[in-house]
């Protein structure tokens, strides 16, 4: 199970401070020992076992104060022990395994009949933005990770998936590749490289290569890529062409990625709604169907991008999406 970073912290200092506090009972306990003169107890081994009988809740009756403080001593280890230990139970046992048997496992094929479809290797926003373009065109696709997370997020939305590393033949041949229409390797390059010669070596599926790196390109292509796609390449090819014509109309400056999927440059303007607003709040996808890629903030452009950027006046957003997704855009920039 994952823990939150915070979380984890949380945990770590919880059994410190329950660790801390049965070292200092085991210390109260011989102490008392020497007092009521049961010498014979008064050592570590049985003030540990002591300790943990009575944190538990156990009390075997074997070893008991006779002292009136020593009684009070007694019930005071009993009833801090049912936080002590029963929370560090929970906590660390009990509700990591009922979150792991309630959880619904995985899928890890698709149907036998599966044809005719896309694989789509990995999830990002730009294979969010294809996944909203594929539903539309009802064009049948699968997408595959390991990620068990993300799956789950799919799942829950009726997206197809199924769980399994891309780079495996096992996996591939789980999501049908050989009556696969393609396949979209979107990992990083290292991972694409594997995914290409694993799909290459098993089916003459036509492969579509993403490569975060441009001059990765070539290596790719080696691989058995058909066609390899870099982003940045794609971006600066777009950027280019927006210098070389700067009164170019805004939709007419879209660079395609894949078929029915564009990206685009949209300047915001004064009078746009969007002004003042963070990513989050003005819920472009939602409103639009088109997705956020990136920020140009005074002339720095940024994909690095995060829910509570704010939207100003002097924005340029980098978008994708299909045309009609991003004229739903345009108009909200405006």
């Amino acid at each position: 199970m994952r823990y939150p970073k915070i979380l984890t912290s949380s945990i770590a200092a919880y059994i410190a401070i329950s660790i801390g506090i049965v070292l200092v009972y085991m210390v109260i306990f011989m102490h008392l020992m020497v007092y009521e003169g049961q010498y014979e107890y008064a050592n570590l081994v049985n003030a540990l076992y002591w300790v943990m009988a009575s944190v538990t809740t156990v009390g075997y009756g074997d070893i008991v104060f006779m002292s009136q403080v020593g009684k009070i001593f007694s019930i005071i280890v009993q009833l801090s022990g049912i936080p002590l230990f029963f929370g560090i139970l929970i906590t660390l046992v009990i509700t990591p395994w009922f979150e792991k048997t309630m959880k619904l496992p995985l899928a890890v094929k698709v149907p036998k009949n599966f044809s005719d479809h896309i694989i789509v290797c990995g999830y990002n926003p730009l294979v969010e933005t294809l996944v909203e373009e594929f539903k539309e065109q009802n064009t049948k696709f699968v997408i595959v990770s390991d990620d068990d997370e993300v799956l789950r997020s799919l799942t829950k939305e009726n997206i197809s998936c199924i769980y399994g590393d891309p780079s495996d033949e096992g996996t591939l041949e789980n999501a049908n590749v050989n009556s696969a229409r393609f396949l979209i390797a979107n990992q990083s390059d290292n991972e694409n490289a594997n995914i290409v010669l694993t799909a290459r070596k098993v089916s003459d599926v036509r492969i579509i290569a993403v490569a975060e790196d441009a001059s990765k390109i070539k290596y790719l292509k080696y691989a058995g890529a058909d066609r390899v796609i870099s982003p940045k390449l794609v971006l600066g090819r777009f950027f280019g062409k927006k210098a070389a014509d700067p009164y170019l109309g805004v939709l007419f400056g879209t660079t395609e990625f894949f078929e029915g999927c564009r990206i685009i440059e949209l300047p915001i303007y004064s009078k746009s709604a969007l002004i003042g607003k963070t990513l989050a709040q003005a819920n472009v996808h939602e409103r639009t169907g088109a997705t956020i890629v990136g920020l140009r903030k005074g002339g720095q452009l940024t994909f690095n991008i995060n829910p509570g950027d704010v939207i100003k006046e002097n924005t340029v957003i980098i978008a994708v999406g299909s045309m009609e997704q991003l004229q739903k855009l345009g108009k909200l920039t405006d």
